[in-house]
């Protein structure tokens, strides 16, 4: 009887560690959608009705040759230049409300689609979206000729491992880092707990190796509600960050609802970085362009 009893469950512990194993391929096989979810045109709004019509619709390309898209919003008497890296979902368009309620700081904005999204042409994938992020900057330099010390790099999500790489190579006034994780293998950790999928999985997105070695001050923002890439993650980049850093807490938010759970806190916070730091790059008056805000 023991006996059958001892077959029985390593019979049972073989279903499962074969299931498992098959699972995990499976997973590993479809890495691209689990991370991707692109709106392509003529998803999403692209007339919106508001005061945001007087936007620039703009063409670019990649150092691949992908075409890309993206638009320009400019707002009179403005000082700086927010070039943003949405997340992994959707596409521009659908941070349209966010860019409204931007308007206040009296920030120029470039926002843009990854290959794959939005009017963008191609199919993302890690080296993919490097390179896009990377001629969106470019395009800021040489086209439309803003300094890099007015450039302020934002990216939200995936979108902040976007703005990392781009920070690595190219000087910019500072960076603002929304709900960002510290690597892919960490968020597969936290998504399929009992699969070792980090070995697997080819994409690395690896911030928490990069961000030790970024002296332009940053602005990490993250809600304490965060469902997606847990609050515990935000802190273990942050902490991995060289200075000048500094950390605010969207209490309550989540992943996707920071700016509204936010509210004015949250645009102040934004709002009073980017006056700091570009108030240090016209003076240089202080060892620590964020000495105020901490």
């Amino acid at each position: 009887m023991k006996v059958k009893v001892v077959m029985t469950i390593s019979h049972m512990v073989g279903v499962t560690v074969l299931f498992l194993l098959s699972y995990g391929v499976f997973l590993v096989s479809c890495e691209r959608w689990i991370i991707y979810h692109p709106y392509k045109y003529p998803e999403g709004n692209w007339s919106p009705s508001s005061s945001l019509v007087s936007k620039e619709d703009v063409r670019f390309i990649a150092g691949d040759g992908v075409g890309l898209h993206g638009w320009y919003f400019s707002s009179k008497g403005s000082n700086a230049t927010l070039l943003w890296f949405h997340g992994n979902a959707g596409n521009i368009t659908h941070r349209l409300d966010n860019i409204e309620m931007l308007k206040p700081l009296n920030l120029d904005v470039f926002i843009f689609d990854y290959r794959g999204y939005g009017k963008s042409e191609g199919e993302p994938n890690e080296e993919g979206i490097y390179l896009d992020s990377q001629a969106a900057y470019d395009w800021l330099v040489k086209v439309k000729k803003i300094m890099p010390e007015k450039i302020i790099l934002f990216g939200r999500s995936l979108g902040g491992i976007c703005a990392i790489e781009v920070a690595s190579k190219n000087p910019a006034a500072g960076i603002i880092l929304e709900s960002v994780f510290p690597s892919a293998g960490k968020m597969a950790r936290k998504m399929f707990p009992v699969l070792p999928l980090s070995w697997a999985i080819k994409s690395r997105f690896d911030a928490i190796g990069k961000v030790p070695n970024l002296k332009l001050p940053k602005l990490f923002l993250h809600g304490t509600q965060d469902e997606i890439v847990p609050y515990r993650l935000g802190r273990e980049l942050f902490s991995a960050a060289a200075e000048p850093k500094i950390f605010y807490d969207i209490e309550g938010a989540g992943h996707n609802d920071t700016f509204l759970v936010g509210g004015t806190g949250y645009f102040n916070a934004i709002a009073q970085f980017v006056k700091n730091i570009i108030s240090f790059q016209i003076n240089k008056n202080s060892d620590d362009p964020l000495a105020d805000l901490s």
